[in-house]
């Protein structure tokens, strides 16, 4: 018999991940944490939040689902609050809605729309809520964003559907949880525009090749840009005309040092075991076209015992390097996504 949620909550234990930028996570923190305290002891959820110096945070909720519509409401009821004493001196005469990010696995996600957008429209007509799926995965993840705005009663009720849909369709295969970066990574403009800090190039120089070249289309997802499918074989061509790169630092004053001889790096990913063939291919083909493509070298370090991923280590220079994890990426999002080989 499937779980099912109802109004006077039910023994199972769940898990739901929010995503909230600094502002947020201090306003449900509160002074020397006396409000998240209470959050935990009212509701009797655990609240867990990710450490780290970054412009986004995870905020994990866990317990029976009663004690989680519970701390969601209070953390709704918290937003709320906060919008009403930022308007205090406003001249808005429209109160913006309360806002919160869901995190969910991208395979629960089809459960979540419904054939034809169903599931979703029968959610915000009988909540009040708006709801959006997010089409693209958060970086180097398999999860997406959903996110979810209204009043606080509206919301409540969203997110107990939103349970109600994660209890009956459980994510399917490995999930790679989306993990924020810190503060000083490269973030990548529409336009092409790039800012990072010169230190932190991981992906900046994937940004410069299409920023330079005649690239028809492509995404923003994250702090990757994403060319569409057929875009793959430029890139590659692209890549290999700019190994090694031409002497950035000469025309682009934000990268100073990020030269044709720059020194080569080093940066390890982890894999989960279950989705490390489709990074090797049948006979190493594919991680034989991203080491082609990419200019970099790539190890694959053996099964660890007990261990439930695989350690991939990249080294080239921070082009090589970006547009491996790119393609390394691109390989896991076509497979989790069911979109099948690229």
């Amino acid at each position: 018999m499937e779980p099912k949620v109802n109004e006077g909550g039910l023994n199972v234990t769940l898990t739901i991940r929010l995503l909230m930028h600094g502002k947020e996570v201090g306003s449900i923190i509160g002074k020397k944490g006396e409000t998240v305290k209470k959050m935990r002891e009212e509701s009797g959820a655990r609240i867990n939040i990710s450490e780290g110096n970054c412009p986004e945070r995870i905020v994990t909720i866990t317990g029976p689902t009663d004690a989680i519509f519970k701390a969601f409401a209070m953390i709704a009821f918290k937003f709320e609050e906060d919008i009403d004493n930022s308007m205090t001196n406003s001249t808005a005469t429209s109160k913006p809605p309360v806002t919160l990010r869901l995190v969910v696995p991208a395979s629960q996600c089809g459960s979540l729309i419904g054939k034809g957008g169903s599931k979703i429209k029968e959610i915000r007509e009988s909540t009040g809520a708006q709801v959006q799926v997010a089409g693209d995965m958060l970086p180097n993840s398999t999860e997406r964003a959903v996110t979810i705005s209204g009043m606080p009663d509206a919301i409540i009720q969203c997110v107990k559907q939103i349970c109600v849909v994660m209890l009956e369709s459980p994510p399917k295969g490995a999930t790679i949880p989306y993990r924020p970066k810190p503060a000083s990574a490269p973030v990548i403009f529409a336009g092409g525009q790039v800012r990072a800090d010169p230190l932190s190039a991981s992906a900046a120089n994937l940004s410069l090749l299409l920023q330079h070249q005649p690239l028809p289309a492509y995404t923003i997802q994250g702090q990757y840009a994403i060319p569409h499918p057929d875009q793959l074989t430029k890139l590659h061509q692209l890549a290999m005309q700019h190994t090694p790169f031409t002497p950035l630092g000469q025309t682009t004053p934000g990268f100073p040092g990020m030269d044709g001889n720059s020194p080569a790096s080093t940066h390890e990913l982890a894999i989960p075991n279950d989705l490390i063939g489709c990074i090797i291919g049948r006979q190493g083909s594919k991680i034989n076209e991203i080491r082609q493509m990419s200019g970099a070298q790539i190890k694959i370090a053996n099964a660890a015992e007990g261990s439930t991923e695989r350690q991939i280590t990249i080294t080239g220079s921070p082009a090589n390097i970006s547009l491996a994890q790119y393609l390394i990426n691109a390989r896991l999002t076509s497979e989790v996504s069911g979109m099948g080989p690229l």
